[in-house]
């Protein structure tokens, strides 16, 4: 059961990874009219770096695919994890009402860690 589990919350988190690499990369999604300022005021700021959402994107899709194989399941959750940084960051301090949702990705994210113990062991041996 804990295997199934761990399965689906780990394709969950892939799946929405690579929705908003998607996202970015082909802007299917309307920017909501609400938006706070402060956060239209960052996003426009990344825009205007004109290789920084792109890169961004392919990082959040290389991950998700990565998460969604098991063999490198601990590779993906290396790759999107300074992604995640930046994301609770960012609802911490500008969009707080996102939080719970973001600290649930950060369990999963650190569930598949926890998960994978012995390969980041290996790296650092």
């Amino acid at each position: 059961m804990k295997t199934k589990l761990f399965h689906f919350f780990s394709g969950i988190f892939s799946l929405m990874f690579l929705f908003s690499g998607l996202n970015k990369l082909f802007q299917f999604v309307p920017i909501p009219p609400d938006l706070p300022v402060e956060m239209a005021k960052d996003n426009t700021a990344f825009m205007e770096i004109a290789w920084l959402m792109p890169l961004i994107a392919i990082a959040e899709i290389l991950g998700a695919i990565l998460i969604l194989i098991p063999r490198f399941r601990a590779l993906g959750a290396l790759v999107v994890f300074p992604l995640m940084v930046g994301i609770l960051i960012n609802h911490a301090t500008v969009a707080p009402d996102g939080l719970m949702m973001v600290l649930v990705l950060w369990a999963i994210m650190l569930w598949m860690m926890w998960e994978n113990t012995d390969k980041y062991l290996g790296l650092i041996k």
